[in-house]
């Protein structure tokens, strides 16, 4: 981690086109100021994490759809009970 010390209205750049300026010190916050290009997102922390747990839970698999999946495959009727067809015998 790289730790500097920056006093009211002194920047840090970011590479070359991401600036970080103090804008204000109130006691124990610190007011900070971002200017980046639009196709670089900046969030805080809190909300970037949430963010990302997001997107984990929708990538994730969803068992119910596999569950019903497997039951189907297996002859087992669902949740709104059977299709209504007898086994044993097909009709023509």
């Amino acid at each position: 981690m790289l730790v500097l010390t920056r006093t009211l209205e002194e920047s840090v750049m970011i590479g070359d086109n991401v600036e970080v300026r103090v804008l204000g010190i109130h006691g124990d916050q610190v007011r900070l100021g971002f200017v980046a290009p639009r196709s670089i997102p900046v969030y805080r922390k809190e909300v970037f994490e949430a963010i990302q747990d997001e997107n984990r839970q929708a990538a994730g698999p969803d068992q119910s759809g596999m569950d019903a999946f497997t039951d189907l495959l297996r002859g087992r009727s669902g949740p709104g009970g059977g299709n209504g067809a007898k086994k044993g015998r097909c009709r023509q």
